[in-house]
């Protein structure tokens, strides 16, 4: 959806400078000197929790005293083996609920060692090192002859992408957008990635050879798995939840009631941010992060008032503490225990179309046996926009629904990703992995898998022999 002006509505609420100002880099690198201070506050310990905190089982003590020693090339190699987009991971991970939320240093009331910012300070430093060099960190292995297709240029199928291409295997990434990267490129605030950060990274990532990419190329549309599977010696989908939960609300249709995941895809492709129209209202409606992005990313772009609304109490939120801290001090209001009725809506200027003015909620809670209720209490908050964050859903145009079998409303795999057609394998959101939506939980499902269907590779040579 694209968001248009009206009275309300309008763009360049705020000088293009103090827009530039706003949309820095929110956690900027550290210098080389700050790295090595910070690296020297680990205690590299044995059996390290933070590694078991992370999905990729990144060897963080190892990587930091690598750094501490002045080896970069040695720290971006223990972190790229283990997660080849660990430099979006170093900027987007919720590592105050991952790694440095387990760090031994939270016990002794200290702060934990910044193992996100040495993380990106190793692996920027990579890229840039290759751009000069030309060394790759990486070789490709022979070629095998076999061919995989991956559905999906997000972190899932990218980290299969180039887990199966360092192992020599030719591999085909159809994906639906004009650019690859999934929810690094279209999903994440704008503040988290600067400088066109998750292109350069995909760019890092393809370099390593044996990928092809097929952009707007959508699964159901442009191509379909049967195809794939006859074409191909093995599949992976990493499609992601493309669909957006409704609010089942009076109203959801007006005007000027968003999809949060489009604004701020909208955002995140705009080359002139003077030009995107914001609400002098805004009311965000959902408890994770894509709505502390989305709100964030309201008042910065000038709106008066921003408030996200969440059904539940903050200790419920899947947005982390940090999060909501940082929404906060931003100057978003969080009200928790309400949810949405109806929009409002009032007639459009020039046009009898109705236009949101306001949401109507009714206040929440928990029964005496726990469960969720409403109270029949209602309020509104007024909002020229409404931008909706309360999940997404699997679109499962293309799927096989016959033949794959789906849990709930996601793919259902096993431990190493493989779903119920043979050949087939699957990760990220679009699966029932029963962990963390977050792109280092994809990359981890994405490597499984690739490493999964290698094994299967190798059986089906030596069967034949």
């Amino acid at each position: 959806m694209t968001l248009h002006k009206n009275g309300d509505i309008a763009a360049g609420c705020l000088p293009a400078e103090q827009l530039a100002a706003n949309f820095v880099d929110v956690a900027p690198p550290l210098s080389a000197h700050a790295a090595v201070v910070e690296a020297h506050r680990c205690y590299y310990c044995y059996d390290a929790p933070c590694v078991n905190a992370c999905p990729t089982s990144i060897d963080i003590p190892g990587f930091i005293r690598k750094i501490g020693n002045g080896n970069l090339v040695g720290a971006a190699r223990d972190i790229l083996s283990a997660n080849p987009l660990g430099g979006m991971c170093a900027r987007a991970c919720p590592t105050e609920i991952l790694c440095e939320g387990a760090c031994v240093l939270n016990h002794q009331d200290r702060m934990p060692v910044a193992i996100g910012a040495l993380q990106r300070h190793a692996t920027d430093h990579q890229m840039a090192h290759e751009v000069v060099s030309g060394k790759p960190l990486f070789a490709r292995a022979a070629d095998t002859g076999r061919h995989v297709a991956v559905v999906g240029a997000g972190p899932a199928g990218l980290a299969c992408a180039h887990t199966l291409a360092l192992s020599g295997h030719r591999v085909t990434i159809f994906d639906a957008h004009d650019k690859p990267g999934g929810l690094n490129e279209y999903g994440i605030a704008a503040y988290k990635t600067v400088d066109d950060f998750a292109q350069r990274e995909v760019q890092w990532l393809l370099s390593i050879g044996g990928i092809e990419l097929r952009a707007r190329h959508q699964l159901g549309r442009d191509v379909a798995l049967t195809q794939l599977r006859e074409q191909f010696d093995a599949v992976f989908l990493g499609i992601g939840l493309g669909g957006i939960n409704a609010l089942q609300a009076d109203g959801e249709t007006f005007a000027g009631v968003l999809n949060a995941v489009d604004f701020i895809a909208q955002l995140r492709q705009s080359d002139d941010l003077s030009t995107l129209p914001v609400g002098h209202h805004v009311v965000v409606i959902g408890g994770g992060n894509t709505a502390i992005d989305a709100a964030v990313q309201s008042v910065k772009l000038g709106a008066r008032q921003v408030t996200m609304v969440y059904r539940r109490g903050v200790a419920q939120m899947s947005a982390t503490w940090a999060e909501r801290d940082f929404a906060r001090k931003q100057g978003v209001v969080l009200r928790e225990w309400a949810r949405p009725l109806r929009i409002v809506g009032m007639p459009h200027a020039g046009s009898g179309d109705a236009h949101a003015s306001a949401v109507q909620f009714e206040t929440t809670r928990l029964d005496a046996e726990g469960r969720f209720e409403g109270t029949g209490e209602t309020f509104c908050i007024k909002a020229d926009v409404v931008l909706k964050a309360i999940g997404q859903t699997l679109v499962s145009d293309g799927l096989d629904a016959q033949l794959l079998t789906l849990d709930g409303a996601r793919i259902a795999v096993d431990a190493d990703g493989a779903t119920s057609l043979p050949g087939v394998w699957a990760g990220g959101d679009c699966t029932n992995h029963q962990a963390l939506d977050l792109t280092v939980q994809a990359v981890q499902d994405g490597k499984l898998a690739a490493h999964a269907i290698i094994r299967q590779f190798a059986r089906t040579v030596a069967t034949a022999m």
